[in-house]
């Protein structure tokens, strides 16, 4: 038992996927470097004390209090992070199970509010509907919201089901934009795609590079005002595929732009217009992108739109 408990503390490897870190920001790799510095900096102090102290005894008395020191020092950064890491990932854990706890009650409000409003319950009054109509669109938010927090909880506990495989990006593409058309229809505004020449097909997971995307799409949607535009294109470029989704909208303020891939955060000028929105679209599709081995970027300026877009690797 204790043998076994020792190897799992020794399993950095393990160590980490608990804790949902990447090795570099694990407490037990950091301890295992911090280990290696302070071997090196005892036998660097041995050569030096090895030099300029001739009493043997001296010497080892030296080494073994600066040993000692830097041991405890370590132990108590290492210490300090790992309780740190068991926070994140017991916080992580709780808004799993209460997301999770949510969904069900909200989904069932919803499919009830619903019947009601197609005439489930019996005639429904104007007066009824329009009370109805409203309840459901906050239904539907506090769902939107669920989904998200529970999808950002798998991204950082590294627990996001990923299945891979070759699939067609144009298909993809074509699909999701004819999802969202009468959206884009009923708000005013037009949806173009350019595709590039010779588009070969990409191993990923299209159920996530779907979400990704819609994602964009929303954004370039929900931050329009008036009529407006959205241009799409997917190209080959290099060893790349690359999909970029440009808008008319309210664009992002310089100061906000640093911010924009945080969770939860919404730029000043969106806030104004009391645009609707849970501040971890972005923050989500980041994690999916990164997590798929792909890269993402922005560009934007304030009332003139933004482009965002992201490239997955080929084969």
């Amino acid at each position: 038992m204790i043998l076994k408990k020792i190897w799992e503390q020794l399993n950095v490897k393990e160590q980490c996927k608990k804790y949902g870190l990447s090795i570099w920001q694990c407490p037990q790799f950091l301890f295992l470097v911090m280990g290696v510095i302070i071997i090196i900096i005892i036998i660097v102090s041995y050569l030096i004390a090895a030099r300029r102290i001739y009493d043997p005894m001296t010497a080892g008395l030296i080494i073994i209090i600066s040993t000692t020191i830097l041991m405890i020092i370590d132990y108590i950064i290492v210490h300090s992070f790992e309780r740190l890491a068991e926070s994140t990932r017991m916080k992580m854990e709780f808004i799993g199970i209460v997301s999770h706890q949510l969904r069900s009650p909200v989904t069932n409000l919803k499919y009830t509010v619903e019947s009601l409003m197609s005439g489930g319950g019996g005639e429904t009054q104007k007066e009824q509907l329009d009370y109805l109509t409203i309840l459901k669109k906050n239904v539907d938010r506090v769902q939107e919201l669920i989904d998200d927090i529970l999808v950002v909880s798998r991204i950082q506990t590294g627990v996001l089901n990923l299945k891979k495989k070759d699939f067609s990006m144009i298909d993809l593409v074509e699909e999701t934009v004819a999802e969202v058309k009468p959206i884009s229809l009923a708000s005013n505004i037009t949806i173009s795609l350019k595709k590039g020449n010779n588009i070969p097909s990409v191993f990923s997971d299209p159920f996530w590079i779907k979400q990704a995307f819609k994602n964009l799409l929303d954004n370039a949607i929900r931050y329009q005002i008036g009529k407006g535009t959205i241009d799409i294109l997917l190209e080959k470029r290099g060893k790349s595929l690359y999909l970029e989704v440009k808008d008319s909208g309210v664009g992002i303020p310089k100061a906000d732009q640093k911010y924009i891939f945080q969770k939860f955060f919404r730029a000043k000028n969106v806030l104004k217009k009391q645009t609707s929105g849970t501040g971890l679209g972005l923050f989500i599709v980041k994690g999916v992108i990164e997590k798929l081995d792909g890269k993402i970027n922005f560009t934007s300026k304030e009332n003139k739109g933004s482009t965002f877009w992201f490239s997955l690797p080929l084969k």
